[in-house]
């Protein structure tokens, strides 16, 4: 038996580097911990509002995945599918609007939302360069089947909140976001 310099006694079997035959102990060292930059500064990187809000916005989408009617539709395929509900065509920059998503990702979800026949492309009349995206039947038959699946999806989301942290969480989130009650 012996002392290990962290104060353990027992047989630690034979030694796994120079270092830790040299010193007696038969084991590696441990490596130094680094000083915490942020120790002094009452900064806890777990508590702040980024954290919290990914944190909350990842177990969202993973409860939605959990109650998806349709296999792969992600919730912000849904979102942009939402988006293009009220029957007007729109271009991509105007689902960027609708939807807060940026334009490279908008582009990505275009093209599997397309891949799926849920949206149709074609070019505006006015603009050859601007491309027009419009609902597909399929694309409404897919709102049909998931509307219910979102609304659950909300719902166990919060779950663990009363009726009125529920209205103070989603008052809070609109300011935060900049979103007008009426928006």
């Amino acid at each position: 038996m012996a002392n290990d310099p962290y104060g353990r006694t027992g047989d630690f079997g034979p030694a796994h580097d120079g270092e830790a035959q040299a010193n007696g102990s038969g084991l590696a060292p441990r490596p130094q911990a680094a000083r915490s930059l942020t120790a002094g500064m009452d900064y806890v990187f777990t508590e702040q509002v980024g954290y919290l809000l990914r944190r909350a916005y990842q177990r969202h989408l993973a409860i939605f995945q959990g109650n998806a009617a349709i296999e792969g539709l992600t919730a912000v395929q849904f979102s942009t599918l939402c988006a293009l509900d009220d029957g007007v065509s729109r271009s991509q920059v105007e689902l960027v609007k609708a939807t807060g998503v940026d334009q490279a990702t908008i582009r990505g979800i275009v093209e599997r939302l397309k891949a799926r026949d849920l949206i149709s492309l074609s070019k505006d009349p006015g603009d050859g360069r601007k491309v027009i995206i419009t609902i597909t039947e399929a694309g409404r038959e897919a709102l049909t089947a998931m509307t219910p699946c979102a609304i659950r999806s909300s719902e166990d989301t919060l779950g663990p909140l009363n009726p009125a942290e529920r209205l103070a969480l989603l008052h809070t989130l609109r300011k935060i976001a900049d979103i007008g009650e009426a928006d």
